[in-house]
């Protein structure tokens, strides 16, 4: 069942093209000129029951706008969208009991209130039954014994609390569909573990549709079995999150922590590196009270132990970290490269 569809989604907005100088400013005040800026351009896609969907892409990408229209805040330009046959700037009063919405910096949470408090004023708002209020409280305590916080005002919770409970308050009242916008923001990888499972949990007991909107490679890797990519408004990439993964899942960052090398000049060691391996970036090589090698290779092209052991008999290293490439820079590779 479909529970999103966009066809040929738009917004675009009338900007002011301010001049220079006083003489610019009078005249932006009686001639001004303006500029369309298409935030987003033709968007098409479906979105099924029960999907967890990562909406990804850089800053400026279109996202957040295209998140407002879904939620009913900005009316499209052009195009037509439908969420369970609501059109959401439409008929909003009746549209938002059925979603919920969890954004990483901001609280639906009353800050003085215990988390229990909370929870009751949105079963009042929402209208939830005492039936359903009782067995959502019952699943949270049984998997996640949040009942341990019920009584903690919410300002004196940590990040993480927060987010298990903004979360929680967000499939307080059923909703068929929830936009979480940045949900890990902040946390620790314990935490982070924590939020994840909270989330996979209740989609799989509530069904829940989830669009996930991260720059945490992590959220997705864990969470989405789809990604939906955007740039300048313009959808890039709509499709199973393991071909995703099989285009540019072999970045990897390796960090070392070097011992002395003062007697090597550090223009050999960059040009040595880079001819045997062919890093995809260039080397960094920070010294100062400790001394860091860092450089992104492809693991199809350049495997890791050739390249630790070609480093730790050249070099002595005291630490070793390998990363996996911020959704960020994989994005930025996919502009730079396309797909293929």
């Amino acid at each position: 069942m479909t529970i999103i569809e966009l066809n040929n989604l738009t917004k675009y907005f009338k900007v002011l093209k301010r001049r220079e100088g006083l003489i610019g400013t009078i005249k932006d005040l009686f001639k001004p000129k303006h500029e369309v800026v298409k935030a987003v351009d033709n968007i098409s896609m479906k979105i099924d029951q029960g999907e967890i969907v990562g909406f990804v892409g850089p800053n400026g990408a279109g996202k957040s706008t295209t998140i407002k229209m879904l939620i009913g805040v900005l009316k499209p330009t052009s195009g037509d969208l439908a969420i369970y046959n609501y059109l959401p700037y439409k008929q909003r009063k009746d549209y938002v009991k059925n979603i919920g919405v969890v954004i990483g910096n901001r609280t639906m949470l009353w800050w003085d209130l215990a988390v229990i408090e909370s929870f009751k004023l949105l079963k009042e708002i929402y209208q939830i039954s005492d039936k359903d209020y009782e067995q959502n409280l019952e699943i949270y305590n049984q998997f996640f014994n949040l009942s341990a916080l019920y009584s903690t005002p919410v300002r004196k919770l940590s990040l993480g609390q927060k987010m298990l409970c903004e979360i929680a308050a967000a499939f307080l009242h059923n909703p068929k569909l929830i936009f979480l916008d940045e949900p890990t923001i902040g946390l620790d990888v314990a935490v982070k573990e924590k939020v994840r499972k909270l989330i996979i949990d209740l989609n799989k007991i509530k069904k829940t549709t989830i669009l996930l909107t991260t720059h945490d490679i992590g959220d997705i890797e864990e969470l989405c079995k789809r990604i939906i990519l955007i740039d300048n408004g313009k959808l890039i990439y709509d499709g199973d999150i393991k071909k995703f993964n099989l285009i540019f899942g072999a970045y990897r960052t390796l960090t070392l922590e070097l011992g002395e090398i003062d007697d090597i000049p550090i223009e050999s060691i960059n040009e040595e590196i880079s001819d045997t391996f062919k890093p995809i970036e260039p080397i960094i090589l920070k010294k100062k009270e400790e001394i860091w090698l860092t450089l992104t290779i492809n693991q199809d092209d350049t495997k890791l132990i050739d390249i630790l052991n070609f480093l730790m008999k050249k070099f002595s290293v005291k630490d070793i970290k390998i990363e996996e490439v911020e959704l960020e820079r994989v994005i930025k590779e996919v502009y730079a490269g396309g797909l293929k």
